[in-house]
């Protein structure tokens, strides 16, 4: 069977995409689009199947085909209270995003394979490196079954090159670069500079009482967002003050920054409550 051709995603109709307004001259804005190449959805070679409560049926006779609705039926023990969380254990903060996840009373577990992504109420996706991730989540046969959960509806929550991965748009990408996508955004890799232009700034965080300390290493920012996509923070000190750092998206959230590092988890907390509301 031939293979299907990858496609660039292509624009919603009626959806605009804005770029935040700033002062001064833009830095780090070298590069030009790179538009991403995605391959029909589908089951991928060595797909493991998980149990059937944890997928949507297939369409029957009449109803209307297209991406598959993901569905969450709550196991016994009631996963809208402890929810099973997992950490894309590819690369990155995973010991430590577990203990926050853990912290908050929900039950996380080490994502590597399709079917312990099967098991999750909802993902995280840690920082590291967005292309290395892509090429370990191809390995492991997961990137497929990444796409096909997230666009069918699992809530996900991608911090610094997790960002980068559910972003729909790269900026200063690799030749090439593939995502999860979901994420209605164009993100600016390694926007703020390299390994030692590493930085810590408090931001205020929409629906946060107390502002977070945020910690970027090496981290994008948002460049443009659709109309369905809520702002939760910018930068608010610096040349790149007014950057956005933070994002909403229905069942998707994003941070530029590693909330897992310093002990805060209400971050994590907000994402917890995402995942038992949806």
């Amino acid at each position: 069977m031939r293979r299907a051709r990858s496609r660039a995603p292509q624009p919603q109709a009626g959806r605009r995409t804005h770029r935040p307004a700033l002062d001064g001259p833009r830095s780090g804005a070298s590069g030009g689009v790179v538009h991403l190449r995605r391959r029909r959805r589908g089951r991928a070679a060595g797909h493991e199947r998980g149990h059937e409560h944890d997928r949507a049926p297939r369409a029957g006779p009449g109803e209307p085909h297209g991406r598959r609705a993901y569905v969450r039926v709550p196991a016994l023990g009631s996963a809208f209270v402890n929810p099973t969380i997992g950490v894309l254990a590819l690369q990155g903060d995973v010991r430590e995003h577990l203990a926050a996840l853990r912290s908050l009373g929900a039950d996380p577990i080490s994502v590597r394979r399709p079917a312990e992504l099967a098991a999750c109420d909802g993902l995280v996706i840690p920082g590291g490196e967005s292309t290395t991730m892509i090429k370990l989540a191809r390995i492991f046969d997961l990137l497929e079954p990444l796409r096909e959960a997230v666009g069918g509806g699992l809530p996900a929550f991608g911090t610094c090159a997790g960002m980068i991965m559910l972003a729909d748009r790269i900026e200063d990408g690799a030749v090439g670069q593939e995502t999860i996508g979901g994420l209605h955004i164009t993100v600016r890799r390694n926007a703020f500079g390299r390994q030692v232009d590493s930085f810590e700034e408090d931001l205020h965080v929409d629906g946060l009482d107390e502002p977070v300390r945020a910690v970027f290493i090496r981290a994008p920012w948002v460049e443009a967002v659709d109309d369905d996509v809520e702002v939760l923070a910018q930068v608010e000190d610096g040349p790149a003050a007014g950057r956005i750092v933070a994002v909403r998206q229905g069942r998707l959230m994003a941070t530029s920054f590693h909330p897992e590092v310093g002990g805060d988890a209400r971050i994590h907390g907000m994402f917890v409550d995402l995942v038992r509301s949806s």
